[in-house]
């Protein structure tokens, strides 16, 4: 007679950019089965925003109607992270419990504490698995941070390739079998043995050295800069219009931040950076990610970048309150600022019309900053001349 085979615990989480492919790797190697639902659609959106409150932001919406899904699709666990502080992310988890037992919804109910670090991470898997096993525990949290960063770095390598690229989707095909090679390995030394394979793959691309490319960065409130449903893809956008995006927020930048140890952090990080940057207007943190979002403009202009596109959802106060301030920075930054407000009612014509009237501008005074920089050489060399 044959034992019955242990059925493994089915976890979903929500989905946020590639971020579900570290997630999976993490709940894997401790022996649970992660439930990865369709990716975020409109019917997620309409699920989440039937059974939420009204004037809630757009991430809450869009969340809990990835865990509906899940929940209809045979997820046994739901897993939310939540944090301490102004932002209302605090108060998502106990709202889409109650919302899930208001709809006669019974799954388990998991939660992340964003800022308790690792051991926030350990807390988790050891609630998630039903085990303690501080080896399996070390080894999922190590392969789920690097491949946070190993996606990042994609994602940073398709912006570069999408500007460039001779034939239109050719950069995304190559990013989708650079994201399988990622997502195939569970192992540290497979990850490190990954980078030249996705590197390999992404150089297949056919592109256009010598294109006038914009630079812009991207920053707002983290989940809807990562979230491409949410930011109506943003970036394969811009990518069409020739502008190389970088995000200010990624969730590589966030771990160094609230996850990683001191001791094993190169750099300044972002944080430290907007605490450096944002005070000439921003004294504190205010909740959410509106201190990082002042700080990013102030660096963009730093480098020289050609504008930056600010994300937020309706009702974000945070992002409300970044917002205000950016007019009292052209004072000192006189980089172009686009910002986008996002909810489920954000038409998609009028805001592809106002990102290709801002690549616009920033063509404009591009070329034109060009100009005067060739005309102020050129009195040089005349002046030199002359003497």
């Amino acid at each position: 007679m044959t034992k019955n085979k242990k059925v493994k615990r089915k976890i979903s989480f929500p989905h946020m950019g590639t971020i579900s492919y570290a997630w999976a790797a993490a709940l894997r190697i401790i022996g649970c089965e992660p439930y990865i639902e369709p990716y975020t659609s409109k019917k997620a959106l309409s699920l989440g925003t039937k059974h939420a409150p009204e004037a809630i932001c757009l991430p809450y919406k869009l969340i809990l109607g990835n865990f509906i899904e899940a929940i209809e699709g045979g997820a046994d666990y739901v897993a939310m992270i939540t944090s301490p502080g102004c932002c209302r992310l605090g108060e998502y988890g106990k709202c889409i419990e109650n919302a899930l037992n208001d709809l006669g919804y019974h799954t388990k109910y998991l939660e992340l504490q964003l800022y308790d670090g690792i051991k926030g991470l350990y807390d988790f898997l050891k609630a998630a698995s039903g085990k303690n096993n501080p080896i399996l525990f070390t080894r999922a949290i190590l392969v789920a941070i690097l491949k946070v960063f190993e996606l990042d770095r994609l994602e940073s390598l398709l912006s570069y390739y999408r500007a460039r690229e001779i034939k239109h989707g050719d950069a995304e095909k190559h990013y989708k079998k650079a994201l399988k090679i990622i997502d195939e390995n569970d192992t540290i030394w497979g990850l490190k043995k990954s980078r030249k394979l996705v590197d390999a793959e992404m150089k297949q691309v056919e592109i256009n050295p010598n294109k006038e490319v914009l630079h812009v960065d991207i920053t707002g409130e983290i989940y809807v800069v990562n979230d491409e449903f949410s930011n109506q893809g943003i970036e394969k956008e811009l990518g069409r219009m020739g502008v190389e995006v970088r995000r200010s927020l990624t969730v590589s930048s966030f771990l160094k931040d609230a996850i990683i140890p001191k001791a094993f952090r190169k750099g300044e990080t972002h944080l430290q950076r907007a605490d450096r940057l944002a005070k000439p207007y921003l004294m504190r943190d205010i909740g959410g990610d509106a201190l990082e979002c002042v700080s990013d403009v102030a660096y963009a202009d730093e480098r020289g970048i050609d504008g930056i596109i600010h994300l937020s959802p309706f009702t974000c106060m945070p992002e409300i309150m970044s917002q205000n301030i950016f007019p009292a920075m052209r004072e000192n930054c006189e980089i172009p600022i686009l910002p986008l407000i996002l909810d489920e009612q954000t038409g998609r014509a009028g805001y592809i019309t106002r990102i290709e009237a801002f690549v616009d501008l920033m063509r404009r005074r591009k070329r034109k900053q060009k100009i005067a920089q060739q005309d102020s050489e050129a009195k040089k060399e005349t002046a030199d001349t002359t003497q």
